[in-house]
């Protein structure tokens, strides 16, 4: 879950690294984090993920992993439920970082995080200078890169699954507590791929 782009060239100076998650929220499914770092050709319009539509987004995906670095990692359920959201969260940050920067031979970088808090002092593993954002993936364009590789990578993941388990319609819902997920729930309980550790789907099982 890795691209480096062929002939990307690593200026003498520091590299910024833009990193984004798509998936906190959902019933199911994992979470997915991205990091990026943009090459010389930038993809014009970069915006934060969700503001964009699902056919722009798409568009812009390809030109970014055409252009730039980047790398994905993934917690799945299994995981999220046994070290919970926000230190799985923390955790698929600190993989896509790390993944990226030793594909790139280790340069001096600077990371730079959409949200108010970063991994460093959270996960053991980080070892980067980074800087919060909030609402970074509005504001500065590798953040913005990063949101899109995260939300595309993960849609393309609920749209897999979702022809593995078709109940839950994930393939509209994306694993996120929708009135028709909620039913789904409370008709078949839950799958390998919920969250067990979240409310609605812990709840589910008791009824």
């Amino acid at each position: 879950m890795l691209g480096v782009t062929p002939g990307f060239r690593r200026a003498n100076r520091t590299l910024v690294i833009g990193v984004d998650e798509a998936g906190r929220g959902p019933l199911a499914g994992p979470v997915v984090a991205a990091a990026v770092v943009l090459g010389r050709e930038i993809p014009a319009g970069l915006d934060d993920s969700k503001r964009l539509s699902a056919k722009r987004r798409a568009a812009l995906e390809a030109g970014i992993r055409a252009t730039s670095c980047w790398a994905v990692a993934v917690v799945e359920p299994e995981e999220i439920d046994r070290i919970n959201i926000f230190q799985a969260t923390m955790l698929a940050m600190t993989r896509a970082v790390a993944n990226l920067h030793a594909a790139l031979d280790g340069p001096d970088c600077e990371v730079l995080i959409d949200g108010n808090m970063t991994p460093a002092g959270r996960r053991n593993e980080w070892r980067w200078p980074a800087r919060a954002i909030v609402g970074g993936d509005g504001i500065e364009p590798c953040i913005s890169a990063a949101s899109i590789i995260a939300k595309e990578w993960r849609d393309r993941m609920m749209l897999d699954a979702a022809r593995a388990f078709p109940h839950y319609a994930w393939e509209r819902n994306k694993g996120y507590g929708t009135p028709e997920h909620i039913e789904a729930l409370r008709l078949h309980g839950p799958s390998p791929l919920h969250r067990r550790s979240f409310a609605p789907v812990a709840q589910g099982q008791l009824i």
